[in-house]
């Protein structure tokens, strides 16, 4: 029997059918009768699953991808994808709860690894349009000499594939998304968010975030507005100090035409 997990997406809701497997089912979340536009909602959704799933198929298999495994269509049980499950949740959790004990080491192969997944991806015509540390798994395995985390890129719902005419109509939020740049999809949206995603695993703090918590929609909001008004005018974060500076000035200022350039930058500085 399906257990319901308690963490789920935007549009989705999460199953483990039987324990111990690391096997996770990822379902379109249930729409209320009562919900307003409710069938445009249910279309969106499936939608949305209909461009992961042939996204995935696109991927492959990629040791930086979260693992698809197959698609659930069967009566009487929920149906949607069938993905590996990563056993340490998402990025932005893991640092939110635990910060101050990560190294600094594994905060820069975290960024290669960010860097990896998505250089991979637009290798094979892919754009994520929705880069952020809640999109990115952390997995736990075993080692010869211990534990190793690692990150998986997850979450292409959202995601746009030419050659395939897929286009799941997301952008990143703020501090993700360039407010200068036309609200499209293209390769430097994701080269962009890569710039405040390093800067976060980096310092543990979104770019120009004040306050250490933004618990209610409030504090959300109030911080987007604030980073959308300075990233508008090109004021972002000092970075002249900070270990991997220049390659996260660089995405942000969209020095880098590739993320395999961005990659590059990372190898070279480390």
């Amino acid at each position: 029997m399906a257990t319901l997990l308690p963490y789920r997406g935007d549009t989705s809701i999460f199953y483990r059918q039987k324990p111990g497997l690391g096997i996770v089912l990822k379902s379109p979340m249930y729409v209320g009768e009562d919900v307003a536009n409710r069938t445009d909602l249910i279309h969106d959704i499936a939608g949305c699953f209909w461009v992961e799933r042939r996204i995935y198929e696109r991927l492959g298999h990629h040791p930086r991808i979260v693992r698809y495994i197959g698609y659930q269509s069967r009566p009487g049980d929920p149906e949607g994808l069938i993905l590996a499950e990563a056993n340490l949740g998402n990025l932005q959790a893991f640092i939110d709860q635990r910060n101050g004990s990560i190294k600094l080491s594994l905060r820069l192969k975290w960024c290669l690894q960010t860097a990896e997944a998505v250089t991979y991806i637009h290798e094979r015509g892919v754009i994520h349009s929705d880069l952020r540390l809640e999109n990115i798994l952390v997995h736990a395995s075993a080692t010869v000499t211990g534990a190793s985390l690692d990150l998986l890129l997850c979450d292409f719902g959202g995601s746009t594939c030419e050659e395939l005419n897929l286009d799941g109509g997301r952008l990143p939020e703020d501090p993700f998304y360039d407010p200068n740049r036309p609200r499209v999809s293209t390769i430097a949206t994701d080269i962009f968010s890569l710039g405040s995603i390093f800067y976060t695993i980096l310092t543990g703090r979104w770019p120009l975030q004040q306050s250490d918590s933004m618990s209610t929609a409030e504090d959300k909001f109030s911080y987007q507005r604030r980073v959308n008004f300075c990233f508008r005018r090109g004021q972002f974060p000092d970075v002249s100090g900070m270990m991997l500076g220049e390659v996260v000035m660089g995405c942000w200022t969209h020095k880098y035409l590739t993320a395999g350039a961005v990659l590059r930058a990372l190898y070279a500085e480390l």
